[in-house]
């Protein structure tokens, strides 16, 4: 039996879960999201939250419970509390600016980039060097904080690029570093 895939999802007040045959509709104070679920995996709503289960034992059904156990947990904890996700830029006049569902950001290139926010998805810049991605959806979150960090991904030599809040850059001593040791 999965071990993670048996755990029971605790549904928060103020989250409301629908289950419809394959499809879950999770709604709470944040929005809303819905997941259609694979043949074979059911859920419950149980006294102790929601029960993921499966109907029989092969590798496939066991990842599968697993694998939407996480995801319906994350739909809960999205539409409840949200998720964030903090990138950092680092550089000589390597700025960001948010207006709307647009980030401008200036990362030594030529030319200024507009990066465009897929609905659902906010940006917010405290600093010019700090931004915060924020949504109810986890994998859209992580996958506009990749994108914008893909733009200019930090270097080794010195450091400069996008890199997430906390990230260690590994360094590089270089040539003039190499031959003087």
């Amino acid at each position: 039996m999965s071990r993670l895939g048996k755990i029971p999802i605790p549904v928060p007040s103020g989250v409301k879960v629908a289950i419809d045959g394959s499809a879950i509709k999770v709604e709470g104070p944040k929005g809303k999201l819905d997941l259609t679920i694979e043949e074979g995996i059911s859920i419950v709503s149980d006294e102790v939250g929601l029960v993921v289960s499966r109907t029989d034992d092969t590798r496939e059904q066991r990842a599968a419970q697993g694998l939407v156990r996480s995801l319906v947990s994350n739909m809960v904890v999205g539409v409840s509390e949200g998720f964030k996700r903090d990138l950092e830029l680092e550089g000589v006049g390597y700025r960001a600016d948010a207006q709307g569902n647009e980030v401008y950001l200036t990362l030594g290139y030529s030319h200024p980039i507009v990066y465009t926010l897929p609905e659902g998805v906010q940006a917010s810049v405290e600093k010019q060097t700090a931004i915060t991605i924020t949504g109810i959806d986890r994998q859209l979150v992580g996958e506009v904080a990749a994108g914008i960090r893909e733009l200019r991904p930090p270097e080794p030599y010195k450091g400069k690029g996008v890199r997430y809040a906390g990230e260690y850059i590994r360094r590089k001593a270089g040539k003039a570093g190499a031959a003087g040791g």
